[in-house]
């Protein structure tokens, strides 16, 4: 008799509210994780390449220097 009392409270309390906030956080971050995920290879595919910073001239002398090449005044 007493078993059967306990069975029937458990089943009238239902799930804990601990577990439906913890599902609901859990699902409102999945969501934006896989959401995330989603734009990112979006971009990959669709948006252009980043355009690189030109070099400036005084950089472009100095490679030249290092690799041998004489500058074109002298």
């Amino acid at each position: 008799m007493f078993k059967a009392q306990a069975a029937n409270e458990v089943e009238a309390k239902g799930i804990n509210p601990g577990l439906i906030v913890l599902l609901v956080i859990g699902g409102l971050v999945l969501t934006f994780l896989i959401g995330n995920y989603v734009l990112y290879i979006y971009a990959q595919k669709n948006l252009p390449p980043k355009k690189k910073k030109p070099v400036s001239k005084k950089k472009m002398k100095r490679e030249r220097m290092k690799q041998g090449v004489a500058p074109p005044g002298e």
